[in-house]
């Protein structure tokens, strides 16, 4: 079986992530295809992620992809969780993963509703989803709470999971709002106050147009693994949140090859990948939570040695912010209150290196300005480096 050292993934990643310096781009689409699909559970790791990859870090180059070209859009999706993806790409994405995602939602909000006992239902789903949409229409971009002084459904309350020790009431408007969204009815736009802050505004929008799921599905793989390969089915059922039947189906579709890893496991490539990259230039990077880099696979063996775990992770598996050396993580990043970024290294990578990681700090802080970025999810070295 042919084999693909670990080296040649860290090269791999170098590259076709976009961030060794000859690598990177001055387009935030070209960054978003590069791996395939761009975090957006915490609003500022898209700014992040993105700038990073950039051969000019431009907030005003990103904002208008996402809220003026919109050649960017948000997804709920893989994992039940945001990303945002190229224009090109959502409608394979929508079919793959945030169809099924929307449906579920649709169910589980329906349950929410039958069991609360109140007499809301399908039909006053429907009804309250065509006022929040004419509403939209009306008033154009408009924030959640906006919305629900339009629509008096939206300022309905329900209580979730009753007779348990969990028991809660909950409004129904973000409820709505989410399968709406998730159904790509509706979309974010423009958040209120600066690029690092999550209360969006929202916006009607068209559906994407029908694909076929299998199909969709074939094509969202091959894309992953021309970014990520490679790497195992466990990887790709862990990044996609598909069941393993599926995973198989769409390596297949795509006429996988499986290559042999230092660590004994199968991977998988396209079958026209089987050569290997071309090491680029020494780099370095400083990436933020959630990146996709660090997030894109299930066994992160090659690039994250086992003894930084501990620092760099939450409890529920969320990276926070890392720094890189071709290709291994080798430390974490934080920003102070005063807006000064600090550093620390988890490896030995020496004076060359240390060196290029200054230059990558100075970059970011450069662009970055007065903007404060608190990680949504906070890991135990980005507390430390903040005290």
């Amino acid at each position: 079986m042919h084999r693909i050292s670990d080296e040649q993934r860290r090269i791999r990643l170098g590259r076709r992530h976009l961030l060794a310096p000859s690598a990177r781009t001055v387009s935030p689409v070209t960054v978003a295809d590069a791996v395939v699909a761009l975090h957006a559970s915490d609003a500022a790791t898209v700014f992040l992620s993105a700038c990073a990859r950039m051969s000019e870090a431009s907030v005003a180059a990103v904002e208008r992809a996402l809220y003026e070209d919109v050649s960017l859009v948000r997804q709920l999706s893989m994992r039940n969780t945001l990303f945002v993806v190229s224009q090109e790409l959502a409608p394979y994405v929508d079919a793959s993963n945030a169809r099924a995602v929307a449906a579920k939602e649709r169910r589980t909000f329906l349950k929410h509703l039958a069991n609360d006992g109140s007499g809301l239902d399908e039909h006053w789903l429907a009804d309250t989803e065509q006022q929040t949409l004419a509403a939209l229409t009306a008033h154009g971009p408009v924030t959640g709470s906006e919305l629900s002084a339009a629509v008096a459904a939206l300022r309905a309350k329900i209580t979730v999971f009753p007779g348990k020790k969990y028991e809660g009431v909950q409004g129904v408007a973000s409820r709505v709002i989410r399968i709406l969204a998730a159904e790509g009815r509706i979309r974010r736009d423009r958040p209120r106050g600066s690029w690092t802050s999550s209360q969006f505004r929202w916006t009607s929008t068209a559906p994407w147009p029908s694909e076929e799921p299998a199909q969709a599905q074939a094509q969202l793989a091959r894309r992953w693994l021309r970014s990520y390969g490679p790497a195992t089915e466990a990887d790709l059922k862990w990044w996609t949140g598909w069941g393993l039947g599926q995973v198989r189906k769409a390596l297949a579709a795509v006429g996988a090859q499986e290559v042999l890893l230092d660590n004994g496991a199968t991977g998988w490539v396209l079958p026209e990948d089987l050569g290997p990259d071309a090491a680029p230039e020494p780099w370095a990077a400083l990436l933020p939570s959630l990146d996709p880099s660090a997030m894109g696979w299930a066994d992160r063996g090659f690039h994250l040695p086992d003894g930084h775990r501990e620092a760099l992770f939450d409890r529920s598996g969320n990276i926070g912010p890392t720094v890189w050396w071709n290709g291994e993580i080798v430390g974490g990043w934080a920003q102070r209150a005063d807006g000064e970024p600090v550093w620390r290294l988890l490896s030995d990578v020496g004076r060359d290196a240390t060196a290029a990681i200054e230059t990558e700090v100075s970059r970011l802080s450069q662009w970055v300005g007065r903007a404060r970025i608190t990680p949504r999810f906070r890991t135990p070295l980005e507390r430390e480096l903040t005290t």
